[in-house]
């Protein structure tokens, strides 16, 4: 996939998620090989771009389970996002102009709030939770469009207190950009374009992450039982 720079040329961006995830992992060099960082991956998308960061990095690998609140008939448009211990940001720009009435926010939370725990079992199993109070965590997306979805990953980090949180994401918008440098210690971000129009494009390859690679790719760092994956 191509893209048009500032002057018209047209350049390549990524050509998928591992090679998103390289490219970050060289800005994240100073982070290698502290006892004390731990490396979060968004599933599903964000997981083969935070094992790269992981690998090259040696730092240990998570997963920080979180959920988009769809807009309905829209599934990729975000009005919201949930994660555990009943956390919810809802984005209200995309609320009030689509109009979506409280009853419909709620209907979806239901739905996604059941797919966050069957992805609880499956990616995690028996395993406990990563230990994050006083930990350095590198939060890892295969990009940003709303924010709805780290806002609530970063929600959720911050009730267990960590010394710092670092968001590294290969693509996303400015404005988006700005909210969650406020939110966060550091943001690393490769691309920023004004018109981001689905993070899809700025990829060669953004094939869907199945619950299989996302299994296949933690078990690297993580234990999982044999009989979810």
């Amino acid at each position: 996939m191509v893209n048009e720079g500032q002057q018209g040329v047209m350049k390549v961006i990524f050509r998928n998620r591992i090679d998103a995830g390289q490219r970050l992992a060289i800005k994240l060099t100073s982070y290698a090989n502290q006892s004390d960082c731990l490396v979060l991956a968004l599933p599903r998308g964000g997981v083969p771009v935070a094992v790269e960061i992981a690998q090259t990095l040696h730092l240990p690998l998570d997963i920080c389970l979180v959920r988009k609140l769809g807009v309905p008939h829209h599934k990729e448009l975000a009005m919201g996002a949930i994660g555990p211990k009943g956390i919810r940001v809802i984005n209200h720009n995309v609320v009030d102009w689509l109009k979506i009435t409280s009853d419909i926010i709620e209907e979806v939370t239901l739905v996604e709030a059941e797919e966050l725990k069957r992805r609880d079992r499956v990616y995690r199993g028996d395993k406990p939770l990563p230990e994050i109070y006083q930990k350095t965590i590198i939060l890892v997306d295969d990009g940003v469009a709303t924010g709805s979805t780290i806002k609530a990953a970063i929600a959720t980090l911050k009730e267990e207190k960590p010394h710092a949180i670092i968001i590294a994401v290969p693509v996303a918008p400015p404005t988006v950009y700005e909210e969650l440098a406020i939110e966060v210690d550091q943001i690393v971000c490769l691309e920023m374009p004004e018109k981001l129009h689905s993070i899809s494009l700025w990829y060669e390859n953004f094939s869907q992450t199945t619950d299989q690679e996302v299994c296949d790719l933690l078990s690297k760092t993580m234990v999982l039982p044999d009989k979810l994956c």
